[in-house]
């Protein structure tokens, strides 16, 4: 279609239009997204080959320093003049040795397994009564044995790191050079490469408190930890996909299959809602506010700006409260003679429990992006008005023709994580309805949960710690995906630059 026909369509024809067209190319993008992940896999095994073949290279290469050096990490540094350095690398093979051999062993052993004694009664021969003996844990060797493999992964990288600064060491004595010393090498990381002392910690604390239990919970899905195989009293192992083939199952009854696309579709009505309701009534309050002529603008904003600073979990806590059968809400609207008995606005049906949740929520986000909103709307340039005023442009027309796409443009990123972040609202959800109202055709679910809700209350209440694992790995991927493909199709990451 040409620009001028685009143009000459109304609001509705071009949303419409627009709508086709992402969707026309969503399969595409979404093949590319794929297929990037796939590039991505085989360049990493690539990078693998590459660092195999210079580590064979430089072990034939290098002199007799360099080859002890792949035995004993750090002694080409020591022999070439870089003690220090070379009793660091040294430290960390002794250290790492030790914990394998005293420690880690022990649990990585035992994790293709994940334990096989149990704990029970058995006779003591000592006493010749029955005691209770401790067996394996088997969370202890889940844990550990990923820590045992996370650690050895880091040692490798740190070992091929110590054969390349052997060679390197060693090439520069060949050539005549002076090796640099400890304290140059320090005053780098302050200097040349302070980028690394900076990156340093926030790395080893994501891995330690990010990325280590994430891998952690990957692999609970993967096994049959619930409540009838909870360490340390039972054992659970390895079940591979069985947890998903549950989720995937539809059988009828309160199934997990069942209860996962209910609250799924549920999850995903929701998230729509919650991010296009707070989105076009936020900005267009904004506007109200910014309109010429409104007095009290600061006021206005003053007034909205301390709606967001008191904390969510009190607001719903309240509204839980006042939504109640005896609540204000109720109380007022039989004063006024609207209603003969309390409404149940929260366990009552399902429809009018989405609807609250729905409408409670817009009453916590619509301030947010007043606020987002309001700065960028000031920021849009009053000629564009100017002109299509003068071409006979009205109000309506100006807003979809002007402020909406130049809105949608700015605030594209933030609607795609608030969309995410909806889904994973926890607290609303949780605090307003706890999920309620309560039904026995869903596995430990209610009405009004969402998948997040649903994950936690799998934890805590039932303890099926595999599904609600896997619930979580399929939540993440889903997310993941929607957002990346989503974002490389609309215009702020085609045309980073330029608004038009």
């Amino acid at each position: 279609m040409k620009y001028i026909d685009y143009m000459q369509l109304n609001p509705f024809q071009r949303f419409w239009y627009n709508f086709s067209n992402t969707m026309k190319a969503f399969p595409g993008k979404l093949k590319n997204f794929f297929a990037a992940i796939g590039m991505f896999i085989a360049n990493f095994f690539k990078g693998i080959g590459k660092a195999v073949a210079g580590y064979v290279s430089r072990f034939v290469k290098g002199d007799w320093a360099v080859k002890i050096s792949y035995l004993i990490m750090g002694f080409g540094n020591m022999v070439k003049g870089q003690f220090i350095k070379g009793l660091l690398f040294l430290g960390l093979q002794v250290a790492f040795i030790a914990y394998f051999i005293f420690f880690g062993w022990g649990y990585l052993q035992k994790f293709p397994t994940l334990g096989t004694v149990e704990q029970g009664m058995q006779i003591n021969p000592a006493t010749g009564g029955y005691e209770l003996m401790a067996g394996d844990n088997s969370m202890l060797i889940l844990l550990y044995g990923v820590l045992t493999i996370v650690l050895t992964v880091i040692f490798l990288a740190v070992y091929f790191a110590s054969t390349k600064s052997a060679y390197a060491v060693a090439q520069q004595v060949a050539a005549g050079e002076k090796p640099v010393d400890f304290v140059s090498e320090v005053k780098d990381l302050f200097d040349k490469k302070f980028h690394i002392t900076l990156l340093a910690f926030p790395t080893l604390t994501i891995s330690a408190f990010t990325i280590l239990p994430l891998i952690f919970m990957i692999l609970i899905a993967f096994t049959n930890y619930n409540k009838a195989h909870l360490a340390p009293g039972k054992l659970f192992t390895w079940v591979g996909f069985d947890t998903f083939s549950e989720i995937f199952a539809m059988t009828e009854g309160a199934s997990k299959g069942a209860t996962f696309v209910e609250l799924t579709k549920w999850t995903l009505i929701w998230a729509v809602f919650a991010t296009v309701l707070n989105y076009l009534f936020g900005m267009i309050l904004a506007l109200m506010i910014n309109k010429k002529g409104i007095k009290l603008k600061a006021l206005w904003r003053t007034l909205f700006v301390i709606t967001v600073a008191v904390p969510q979990f009190v607001t719903l806590l309240l509204m839980n409260q006042m939504l109640q059968e005896d609540g204000a809400i109720n109380v007022l609207l039989m004063s006024l003679g609207i209603i003969d008995k309390g409404i149940l606005f929260l366990n009552s049906t399902a429809l009018v429990a989405r609807i609250t949740v729905i409408v409670v929520n817009c009453w916590i986000g619509i301030p947010y992006t007043i606020l987002i909103t309001s700065g960028i709307l000031m920021n849009i340039p009053a000629d564009l008005y100017e002109s299509a005023t003068i071409d006979g442009a009205g109000p309506v027309r100006s807003f979809f023709s002007i402020t909406l796409p130049y809105m949608l443009f700015v605030t594209t990123p933030y609607l795609i994580t608030n969309f995410i972040g909806n889904v994973n609202n926890f607290n609303v959800i949780y605090l307003l309805t706890n999920g309620g109202p309560s039904t026995e055709n869903l596995y430990q679910a209610g009405y009004t949960d969402l998948l997040v809700t649903w994950l936690f209350k799998l934890t805590m209440n039932s303890q099926d710690y595999n599904l609600a694992a896997a619930v979580g790995i399929l939540v993440f991927i889903v997310c993941a995906t929607l957002s990346l493909v989503t974002f490389n199709l609309t215009k702020s990451a085609k045309s980073e630059e330029e608004f038009s």
